[in-house]
Formats: C-alpha cells, structure tokens, sequence
C-alpha cells in the first residue's frame, strides 16, 4: 500500500516557540516546520525567511510585535523554496535579499517549485489565495555582503552548496550568532531533494569555523551554546552520510533507484525514523543520492507530476 504522499497527512497544529538565541536574535521555530529568524537592530527589524504564505508570516510578525515595534525593513531568504519565500508580502520589507544563485534558480524552478511544494505540504499552504506571485529579491549578491541595521553589522554569506546550490547563511558578528537555513536541522530530516551530498559537508565545516555560540537551523529547536550547535552540526552530517552512502555504493555496483531506496531505509530507519518529515523527505533524498552517485551535478526539477511518480515507484 502506498503511503500518505508527503505531508499530505500531516494536518495537525504545530506548537510555537520564539526563542531568544543571543540579544535581540530570535527563532521562530514550531516543531519541525520551516523556521523563521529575527535580527533586531537599533532602529529597523531584519526577518530571515518568509514562510509558505503571507497567513503564516503573520505568525512570525504577531511575535515580532511582542518583543519590538521598530519597522521591517529587510526580509533575507536564505534559498529559493516556496515554504520559505511564498509569505514575503506580509512583511512589506523595502529590501528582499537572496543570492545571485538563488534567484537564478526562482527563475529556473521556481513555478515548478510552488506547484510542487503545494502538493506536498497542504497545511502550509493554508490561505494560499493570498501568494500575489513568485517572489523576487530586490537585492542579489554572489558570495557576501554586509547590512548594518544601525551599529548592528549583520554579514550575509554564501559558504557554499549545501541544501541547495544558492544557500547563504546569516552571521550576526556581535554575538556570534547564525541563521543557518536549512544547511543545518535539528531532530529533523535534512531535504535532500535539490541538495549537494558532496558539499555539503564543507559547507557545515565552514559554518562550525565560525565558531558559532548559537545557531538558528532551518527546522527544529533553536541550538543554544557551542554544545548543542555542535550537537546539531553532528547530527546533520551524519544524516547525510546515511542517506549518501548506501546510494551512491547501490549505483556504483549498477543498481536500481529501488535498491537504492531498500540500501537508504536500512541504514537510516533505526537512526532517524522519529524525526520530523523523515518519511515525507526520504524518496525525494534517495532520488537526488542515486542521482549525484551517477554524475548527475544538476538537480533535477521537481514537478508535481514526478513528484507522484517517484513516490508510487519507491513507496508502493
């Protein structure tokens, strides 16, 4: 029997957390869902990325409004995927941040994204009629650049390819604080599905060279203390291993994509079954391992009919 598609069955309310990570930065976090972040400067609110819908980043602004009143002025998106970027419109930020890489990727995928992710994640997309469109940065970079919200120095980077090829990742120097994106989970599945196995292991050593006191992930609890950033640094890199190895052994030898989903679930099921969208991640991971073991560099894009089909071949 094939399972639920994705998130399909995942319709219950998640609980919000805002979590001070260092003065002034706070997570937004709620239990495995896409995370948000919140840098406070002197005079202006930087918001580092936008949920699904502009009805969600109506949750993340109400928490905002508890702590400060000053205006959002800057939204950053740390890549391109419509959980992240789709609710911008309720910020009303004069300045929207990606990527050079990033926004050449709305371009490339970013319609096949939305349809795609809208299939697959139905409670974020709750309130969805309210999306005006594709969302677009106003202001692009290729490897770094520097907003100073006030005195607050604030360093946007691109360490390098990781969840995908545009990720950046924000460092706040003051209080050796990062917002990481999705390069680094907590207790929650990585999604590999547009992701770089090879690199993504440097990438996650150059966010540990920063030597980071606390570090906001892209979904699960905040890590606060170099213990559990380190903790969190750990177990993503292992959970990338996992899922790569037996793939990329699988293709070497010339199996299927199916015997490569049997190698991935047999190694990775007792480590990471009870973490959030474990089972929603692990077909679209399997596919990018198997794909990256045999020279594919490109991801593939992701359409809401091949989403469908690779699920019904790997899950039924």
């Amino acid at each position: 029997m094939v399972k639920a598609f994705a998130s399909q069955g995942d319709l219950g309310a998640k609980t919000i957390s805002f979590t001070e990570v260092g003065r002034d930065l706070w997570a937004f976090t709620a239990e495995g869902d896409p995370n948000s972040g919140v840098i406070i400067g002197d005079d202006a609110v930087m918001v580092v990325e936008a949920q699904a819908t502009p009805r969600l980043a109506e949750m993340v602004i109400d928490r905002i409004r508890s702590v400060t009143d000053k205006p959002i002025t800057h939204l950053v998106l740390t890549h391109y995927h419509a959980v992240r970027v789709l609710g911008a419109s309720a910020y009303q930020a004069g300045q929207v941040i990606m990527s050079d890489t990033a926004r050449a990727m709305v371009v490339e995928r970013g319609q096949e994204d939305w349809d795609s992710e809208f299939q697959r994640f139905p409670r974020l997309f709750e309130g969805h009629e309210s999306i005006p469109g594709l969302t677009w940065p106003t202001t692009t970079f290729s490897h770094a650049m520097t907003v100073y919200l006030g005195n607050r120095r604030v360093e946007l980077v691109h360490l390098g390819r990781a969840h995908t090829a545009g990720d950046i990742v924000i460092w706040v120097p003051d209080e050796q604080v990062m917002f990481t994106g999705d390069i680094v989970e907590f207790k929650s599945a990585c999604y590999c599905g547009d992701g770089h196995f090879s690199d993504w292991g440097g990438t996650l050593a150059a966010v540990d060279a920063y030597r980071p006191l606390s570090v906001a992930p892209g979904r699960g609890a905040a890590l606060v203390g170099r213990d559990q950033v380190r903790a969190g640094i750990k177990i993503t890199s292992e959970f990338l291993r996992s899922t790569y190895l037996p793939a990329a052994r699988v293709a070497a030898r010339g199996g299927s994509l199916k015997d490569a989903w049997d190698a991935v679930r047999e190694e990775c099921d007792s480590k990471f079954a009870d973490y959030a969208i474990y089972e929603h991640c692990l077909p679209f991971n399997v596919s990018r391992a198997f794909d990256e073991a045999r020279g594919i560099d490109t991801p593939r894009i992701w359409t809401a009919a091949r989403d469908l089909e690779m699920w019904e071949a790997l899950q039924g």
